[in-house]
Formats: structure tokens, sequence, C-alpha cells
């Protein structure tokens, strides 16, 4: 007699998990998770919550290849699903992966059959391959959604219509009524046939998950039919479900959407705010430019006032005194270059006079022609002389200050 397999070792509590995720994400270097360190601790939260709620499920971390060939290492959690078919509760062997962008997107949730089970072809929510996409993670919203419901949404999914079910023997005898039926203690060393097919259509203690599993289509046939009420209470739930899924994936659209809007709206209010902050800093700078100017205008003014009454009794014993003589030129170069300036700007005023009495009329054109042709010629001269003037005197001042380092080198 054969001894008894050995029993199944107990999945890690939430206690392992929280020295293995605190253990996982606190690597730094190349070793490091590549999740966002602002939902590190989320992502433990979530992590460890689920080994709570769900014994049979427990982290690791393992390498994920993506479709496009990148092989990063992730966290995901594995173990078995418990789902309630028909009164029995089964187990269903699932891989919840965490991808890179979580909890901010969906994980990636794959189922991982045996070699003695198969995917239920057509299966509304589970492919071919295996990977599932339940209503749940189409309307995943961050930060309420977490991987607790997650499970058990799919728990309640898939005990409406289990995605796996027993591979089928050829030489299965089909009258066998049980189509579950508990392995034998005593297995002979040479299986016949029918032990074979036996053991093949069972998901009992011998699985590695330590559970029971669906049988095939086919091996359900036989069964009674349902009934018909439970049947359509089973189907009105699911689809209620699904609306209600697809009612929160628009309304997370719409919000969203809003969310999106009022950003921008803020984004927009930042830069405005930016703006006026900065034409008020400038506004504050010219105010204190112009109030210096201000007080050096009227510091000016005062000069001048105080130079006028110190100089109003001299001009009423002097009688009246001519403009020109009114300011003595230094030497005989200012005196020049004084004489010179008055001659241009006289020149400059006689042209701007000529200008608008031949736009009124008052003389020919020809008269203007020539009488402007003199008097440039005249102001050339007069601004010649002044550049020469102007020269002369900057000549003076250079000496003047050469004569004067010597004394004070002195």
């Amino acid at each position: 007699m054969a001894p008894p397999p050995p029993p199944v070792p107990a999945a890690p509590g939430a206690q392992y998990a929280q020295q293995f995720l605190s253990t996982a994400l606190s690597q730094r270097g190349p070793a490091a998770l590549p999740y966002a360190e602002d939902v590190k601790w989320l992502i433990r939260q979530h992590l460890v919550a689920l080994a709570e709620s769900f014994p049979s499920v427990h982290p690791k971390a393992s390498a994920f290849t993506h479709n496009d060939g990148r092989t990063v290492n992730l966290l995901q959690a594995d173990g078995t699903i418990p789902i309630v078919y028909q009164g029995a509760v089964y187990n269903i062997p699932a891989v919840i992966w965490l991808l890179e962008s979580y909890p901010r997107s969906p994980p990636a949730v794959f189922l991982s059959p045996t070699r003695d089970m198969v995917v239920k072809p057509g299966h509304p929510h589970v492919d071919r391959s295996g990977s599932v996409l339940v209503p749940y993670l189409r309307s995943w919203v961050f930060p309420s959604s977490n991987l607790v419901d997650l499970v058990r949404s799919l728990a309640h999914i898939f005990g409406l219509d289990p995605p796996l079910y027993t591979r089928q023997n050829p030489n299965n005898n089909p009258t066998n009524p049980n189509p579950n039926p508990a392995p034998s203690p005593s297995p002979s060393p040479a299986p016949s046939p029918s032990s074979s097919s036996l053991s093949s259509r069972i998901y009992s203690s011998l699985s590695p998950y330590g559970g029971r599993f669906p049988p095939s289509p086919q091996a359900a046939a036989s069964r009674p039919t349902e009934d018909a009420a439970e049947v359509y209470r089973r189907n009105a739930t699911s689809k209620i479900i699904d609306v209600v899924h697809g009612d929160m994936a628009g309304l997370r659209r719409s919000r969203e959407a809003e969310i999106e809007g009022l950003f921008s709206t803020q984004a927009e209010l930042r830069r405005r705010e930016e703006e006026l902050s900065k034409g008020l800093k400038e506004m504050l700078e010219e105010k204190e430019g112009l109030e210096q100017q201000l007080q050096l205008i009227l510091m000016n003014t005062d000069v001048l006032e105080g130079w006028l009454r110190e100089n109003e009794g001299r001009r009423r014993k002097a009688g009246d005194v001519d403009v020109d003589d009114a300011f003595e030129p230094a030497d005989v170069l200012s005196r020049q270059m004084l004489e010179c300036t008055a001659a241009d700007l006289a020149v400059e005023d006689i042209i701007y006079s000529l200008d608008k009495a031949v736009q009124e009329g008052s003389i020919p054109f020809d008269m203007y022609l020539k009488s402007v042709r003199a008097l440039s010629r005249d102001q050339y001269f007069h601004r010649a002389m002044s550049t020469k003037v102007r020269a002369a005197q900057v000549q003076a001042q250079v000496s003047s200050m050469a004569a004067r380092v010597p004394h004070h080198a002195s």
C-alpha cells in the first residue's frame, strides 16, 4: 500500500506578506521594483489586505515579459481563488500581476491552469491564453479600487460561469455517474485506463492547489436540468452587475474629463497669477523709480526757486536783462559752441517754418527749394564747426588732466 501524499503547505499569511513586501519594496539600485515611491505604501497595503482576506493568495516577485519583449521584475499575487459553483467549493488557480503603473492602472490577471485543466472556449471574460478581463478591471478607479474587491468580483463571476474545467480522456467510461469521485487511497503500481481517466478528471487534494475543480461541460451535460428560476436569477444578477460596472465606467470617464478640465483651468489660473505677480512687481519697481525722479525734480525745483529768490533783487536793480547776457560762457571754446548750437537750432526752426509755409501755399515751391538749399549749407557749416569745437574741448580737457597728474603724484 503506497503512503498517502504529503500535505500541501499552507499559503503564507499576512505576517509573512508584510515581511516580504517590506523587504521587496525597500530595495534600491538595480534590484529595485519599478514602482513609484509615492504608491509603494499603497501597494503594500493592497497585498497585505489580500493575504488577510484570501489566505490562498500570497505575494511574490517574479519576472514578467511584456508583449514587446521587455522583461521586468514585478510583484504578483499567486494562488487560488475560491468559488462556489452549484453548491460546491472550487479553487481557480490565478496570477495577478501588478504592472509598473499600478495602482493608477489595473493589474493584469491570468489563469494558470495545470496540465489537467483547459480554458473554457468562448468564455465571456477569459480568452484562450488565460487572460482575464472582467468589468471591475475595465472600471478601475484610482485610488478606491483594490485587490480584495477585484478577487471578490472574480470569485462571483467565476462562480456563475467557471472558466476552467478538467480535461476529458477519450477512454473515459461514460457510464460513470460521479463526475468528481474521490481518489483511491491505494492506487496500484500500474494504473488501468479507467484509473488514468479517473485521475485526469479529478481536481482534488492531489492537486498542488489543494481543492476541487468543476467537471467538463460534457460530464455536466449528464446532470439533471437546473431550475429555470435559478438560472434566470443568476443571469439577471450577472446582467445587473455588468450594467452597474458599465455605468461606473461611464461615470468615471465623465468625472475624469471634468477633472481634466478643472486641471486645465487651474493651470491657466496659475499662469495668470504668475503674470499678474510679475506685472505687479514691475509696476512697484517703476513706481519706486518715478518716486526717486520726483524727489530729484523737487530738489532741483527748490534749488532753482532759491536761486530766483536770491537774484530777484539784482534783476530789479539792473532793470531789463537781455536773455543772451543771462549766461556767460566759461571760455572761448564754450562761447563758440554756444553760438554754433544756437545758429544750428535757428536754421532748424526756419526750415520748419518754410515747410509749413509751402504746405499752406504761402511761398512758391522754387523759392522754398532755394531757401532750403541755402539754409542747409549754412547748417552744415555750423555743425561742422560744432564738431571741431567739441574735439578741441575734449583735447583741452585731456591736456588739463595730464597737467594735473604730476602735481598729484608729487
